[in-house]
C-alpha cells in the first residue's frame, strides 16, 4: 500500500532520514530545539526529543531509551542549546514505550524535574515493567486464542521483554489529563489525549504557535502500530481513528513527530492514514471471504506486509498479529465479521457463517 509523504519542514532532517543518518541538533525558533537521540533499531534509528526553553530552564517532550549512548546524545543536545541536564524542569512523556519513556527516571534523578504521563499509561507501568509474569501469561493466552501454534505462542508471549533493559521505571509526578494546560512559562501547551498506539498516548499542541508535538500518533511516512494486546483498550483502531480526527480539528500548521522528520500538511496525512486502514480492513474481509472460519494468525500470514511474512522475527510477528486482530475487532464492531468462541477463535463474514450453519 503506497504512502503519501507530506512536505518536510526542514531539509536537513529530511535528508538525514533519507540517507539513514542522525540529523543535527537544531534550533527551530521561538525557544524550541530538536534533539535526536539514537535507538538500536534500524527501522526508527532515533527519537526526536523536543526541548522548550522556559524562564528558568527547559522542558522536554519525550526522553529516549535508557542507554549511555542515548544519555550522551541527550545531554550533548541540551548543551548545544545552552542547557545542562540540571536545567530540565519537566519531562512530558507522550507514552510509555521504552524509546519515549526509558530515560525519564535518570533525568529526574539528575535534575529534579517532574515527569508527566496520561493516567491510562501510568496505570500500566507496574505490570509492564516490574511484575511481568502475569503479562507474559496473558500474552500467551491471547496468542493461543488467535490460533498461534503453541510453541510459537510461548516464544512470542515474552518477545518484548528484552526491551525492559532500556527502561528505568519512573512513576509519574503528575498525571496529565486530556485538555490540560501544562503551565509552562512562555508556552500555551495543551495536552491532547490520542489513544490508539497506546491507551494513554498524548500529543501536545500550542495553537498560538501553530505547533503539534505528535509523538507516535502521526508520523510523516510510516503508520504507528495499532495492536490488540492485554494492555490495550477494547477497540484501539477505532480509538486511533477518533484520535486522528481529533488532532485534525486543531489549528496547527507544523507537526513535530517523535520519529523521522517534522512536516506540514496534517489534514492530508490524517486522510491518508484513515484511507490506508480502510484498505487494510477491506483486505482482511476479503481474505476471510476466501478462508471463512480462519483464525487471526492464519489471516495475518496471508496479508500484504512490507516484507515476506516468513522473514518476520518474533517481535515483528507479534506486532503484526496484534495489528491484524485490531482490524478484525473493528470489522466485528461494524458488523462485517463475526467470530466464534473457543480456542482458537474462528472468524467469518456474516453471510458465510449463516451458509455454513445452514449446511
Amino acid at each position: 500500500m503506497s504512502e503519501d509523504v507530506p512536505g518536510p519542514l526542514d531539509r536537513a532532517q529530511w535528508e538525514a532520514w533519507s540517507r539513514k543518518l542522525l540529523p543535527p541538533v537544531q534550533e527551530l525558533g521561538g525557544g524550541l530545539w530538536s534533539i535526536p537521540v539514537p535507538l538500536p533499531l534500524e527501522a526508527l534509528r532515533y527519537v526526536l526529543v523536543y526541548a522548550l526553553e522556559l524562564d528558568d530552564g527547559v522542558a522536554i517532550i519525550d526522553a529516549g531509551w535508557d542507554t549511555d549512548e542515548a544519555w550522551s546524545a541527550l545531554t550533548g543536545g541540551l548543551g548545544a542549546a545552552g542547557f545542562g541536564i540540571g536545567d530540565v524542569r519537566a519531562v512530558l512523556v507522550t507514552h510509555i514505550h521504552p524509546d519515549h519513556y526509558g530515560l525519564a527516571h535518570r533525568i529526574r534523578e539528575e535534575s529534579g524535574a517532574w515527569v508527566g504521563l496520561h493516567p491510562a499509561d501510568a496505570a500500566l507501568l507496574a505490570v509492564r515493567y516490574d511484575d511481568v509474569d502475569s503479562l507474559i501469561e496473558d500474552n500467551r493466552v491471547l496468542l493461543e486464542r488467535i490460533g498461534t501454534p503453541e510453541e510459537q505462542a510461548r516464544e512470542l508471549a515474552s518477545a518484548s521483554m528484552a526491551m525492559r533493559r532500556f527502561v528505568s521505571v519512573a512513576k509519574p509526578d503528575r498525571l496529565i489529563e486530556d485538555g490540560q494546560r501544562l503551565g509552562l512559562p512562555g508556552w500555551d501547551l495543551r495536552a491532547v489525549w490520542t489513544p490508539g498506539h497506546s491507551p494513554g498516548h498524548l500529543c501536545f499542541a500550542d495553537e498560538g504557535r501553530g505547533v503539534l508535538f505528535s509523538g507516535d500518533h502521526v508520523l510523516p511516512r510510516i503508520t504507528p502500530n495499532i495492536s490488540m494486546h492485554p494492555q490495550q483498550r477494547a477497540n484501539p483502531l477505532q480509538d486511533f481513528f477518533d484520535s486522528l480526527r481529533k488532532v485534525d480539528a486543531l489549528d496547527v500548521h507544523d507537526v513535530l513527530p517523535a520519529h523521522e522528520y517534522r512536516f506540514a500538511g496534517l489534514s492530508g496525512r490524517v486522510a491518508h492514514l484513515l484511507a490506508h486502514h480502510e484498505e487494510r480492513l477491506d483486505e482482511i474481509e476479503k481474505a476471510l471471504g476466501e478462508r471463512p472460519g480462519a483464525g487471526c494468525w492464519e489471516i495475518s500470514s496471508r496479508l500484504t506486509w512490507s516484507r515476506p511474512w516468513s522473514s518476520f522475527d518474533t517481535h515483528s510477528k507479534r506486532a503484526a498479529t496484534g495489528e491484524t486482530l485490531a482490524h478484525m475487532v473493528l470489522l466485528e464492531q461494524r458488523g462485517r465479521l463475526v467470530r466464534s468462541g473457543g480456542r482458537p477463535e474462528r472468524w467469518w463474514p456474516p453471510a458465510l457463517l449463516e451458509t455454513s450453519n445452514g449446511a
